[in-house]
This record gives C-alpha cells, sequence and structure tokens, in this order.
C-alpha cells in the first residue's frame, strides 16, 4: 500500500507541479503527517522533492523532472484498454488521438502486461448507442465544443420534442455530455440550468461574448441537477394496473422504472396487480400497448383516457374495413 501511495504522490506533483501537504492528504485519504514522512522517504530514494513553507509553500519536484514509470497496476491496465466503441470519441474530432494515446500508453506499459491489455481491447467491447439511434444531429458538435472549450455564450435555434415549436436560445455553457449514445448541452439559460439534446439543435453559432455561468459550479453538479429532475418524481401519478402473467415478463422489462415498489413475488395467480408511478397522466397512456394484458385498475381518469383512445382506434379501422 505504501508503495502505491509513493508512486501516486509521485504521479499527482508530475501532473500539478506543486500541491500542499494538506491536499495530498485529502486526495490519498492519510493524514497529513503521512504524507511528510513519505516525502522524506521519496527524497531518500533519490527523487528530487522538496517543500517550501509559508501560505504559498508547498510540495514539489525538482524542473524537469520526470518518471517513465505508468503506475498501472495489470488489472489498471486492462481496465483503461476496456474502452467504449470510438463513436463518441468520433463524435468530437478525436477518434484518431483516441487511437494514437492508447498506442503510446500501450509502449508505456510494462512488457508482461501489454498481452493482458491488448486481449482485453480485444475481447470485451462497450457500445453506449442505443439500436436504431437514427442518424447525425443536423448541429455540428464541433460549434458547441468551441463554445465550451473557449468559454463562449451560445446561440441557438432548436426544436422542442413536447410540442414541435422551434424557438431561439441564448445559452452558458457547462459542457457537453453523452448518455446511453445521445449528445446533450448543458447550459444555463437566463441563470437557469437547461438540458438540450443536440439532436434537437436546428443551429448554433458562438457568440463573442464570454459565457456567464454561476460561480462555483462544474458541469457535472448542472449535470447532476438535471438528472434528478428528469429521474425523480416529485408528485407522480398513481396507477394501478392489473396485468396477465403470461405477459409479465414483458411488462416488467418495460416498465421496471416505474414501479412503485420492487418486482412482485410469484404467487401463481392469472394476473398480478402492480402499482406504477408516472411524471403525468399522458405518460401512463402507453400502457394501452398491451390491449387487455393489461387492464389499468385506478385512477378512473386514465381509464377515461384509455377508452376513448381505443374507441378512437377501433372506430378507424371498422371505417377503413368498409371501404375495403
Amino acid at each position: 500500500m505504501r508503495s502505491d501511495r509513493l508512486l501516486s504522490i509521485l504521479l499527482l506533483l508530475q501532473t500539478h507541479g506543486q500541491l500542499s501537504a494538506a491536499d495530498l492528504a485529502e486526495r490519498l485519504e492519510v493524514s497529513t503527517r503521512t504524507i511528510m514522512r513519505d516525502v522524506e522517504a521519496l527524497s531518500a530514494a533519490g527523487v528530487p522533492v522538496y517543500t517550501e513553507r509559508g501560505r504559498t509553500g508547498g510540495i514539489a519536484l525538482l524542473p524537469g523532472y520526470r518518471t517513465d514509470v505508468t503506475g498501472l497496476t495489470a488489472d489498471e491496465s486492462r481496465a483503461l484498454f476496456v474502452l467504449m466503441t470510438g463513436h463518441a470519441h468520433s463524435d468530437l474530432g478525436l477518434g484518431q488521438a483516441l487511437g494514437s494515446a492508447l498506442r503510446k500508453v500501450m509502449a508505456a506499459l510494462p512488457a508482461l502486461q501489454r498481452p493482458d491489455a491488448d486481449l482485453a481491447s480485444r475481447r470485451i467491447l462497450i457500445d453506449p448507442a442505443r439500436w436504431r439511434s437514427g442518424g447525425q444531429p443536423p448541429v455540428d458538435l464541433g460549434v458547441l465544443q468551441r463554445a465550451v472549450f473557449t468559454d463562449r455564450r451560445l446561440r441557438l435555434r432548436y426544436r422542442h420534442g413536447r410540442d414541435d415549436q422551434v424557438r431561439g436560445y441564448t445559452v452558458d455553457p457547462y459542457g457537453l455530455v453523452n448518455k446511453t449514445g445521445v449528445w446533450y448541452l448543458v447550459a444555463d439559460q437566463r441563470r437557469q440550468p437547461q438540458l438540450f439534446r443536440v439532436d434537437r439543435i436546428l443551429s448554433a453559432a458562438v457568440a463573442d461574448e464570454p459565457v456567464q455561468r454561476r460561480d462555483g459550479l462544474e458541469l457535472a453538479d448542472v449535470w447532476e441537477v438535471l438528472r434528478r429532475r428528469i429521474d425523480d418524481i416529485p408528485d407522480p401519478v398513481r396507477v394501478t394496473v392489473s396485468v396477465r402473467r403470461e405477459v409479465l415478463g414483458k411488462f416488467l422489462r418495460m416498465h421496471t422504472a416505474d414501479l412503485a415498489a420492487g418486482p412482485p413475488a410469484d404467487t401463481g395467480a392469472e394476473r398480478v396487480e402492480l402499482e406504477l408511478h408516472f411524471r403525468a397522466l399522458r405518460a401512463a397512456e402507453t400502457l394501452l400497448a398491451f390491449a387487455g394484458d393489461a387492464e389499468v385498475l385506478a385512477p378512473a381518469e386514465l381509464r377515461d383516457a384509455l377508452a376513448r383512445k381505443a374507441t378512437e382506434t377501433a372506430a378507424l379501422y371498422v371505417r377503413d374495413a368498409r371501404r375495403s
């Protein structure tokens, strides 16, 4: 454990230049006294490490000192090479850079670790894109990247999915997120966090004005707020549904995220009663896809809505059958 910690201190100093003992202690989850003992051990081993006292002081390496040690264990090497397919990197124009970086890391690995790392890259593949996920977004991700990396505002024309309306926005971007193969722009619009699906952005232009983000917030912070806004339903619509056991497996695959409790116990009954939570009554209308295999017992307004839709659908097909 100590050898790993000594190597971690060395790599952290190489990366950051100078760090305080308190900062190193927090990162490595040890005491500052332990850090100072480790620094003494590095110095005794010939590593040119030194400390400076005072408010702006800290621990650092002599300028120009580098080590060729990668610091990767065998498991870490395998983990690094079990990468997602290059779709996300290619979208960002980094596909070739990723391949080049991995070749350099492979060359730096100890000889004994290279075969395992290479085997992991050829035997395990992670593809985050969903099946039949559609074509390329209408806007170039490079434009969004420029705004993100140069800290400039963005002007967007955006098509909303809920009503298909196109609206214009000036936003302050925090960054880009790829979730299950779909790119999202995370930004403030009038100092409120917003999520924009990239494939709904019809046009984007980088503005001359500097970005005006809220102080102290990073991409991960704003993403967590937006993610919870979607995942957590503050006042859900509670739906009770009776499902035929023959289709229960399929029903649960489609609605596991909507279950109010865990999967039901197997009692052998012909039908299983479940309670589901939906964000809105309209979202629960998807239950009509199961026809008579899933009967909504409550609420009454959802039963009425499904009855109207079923009647309209039946009338449409009866009319078409009479024409033929």
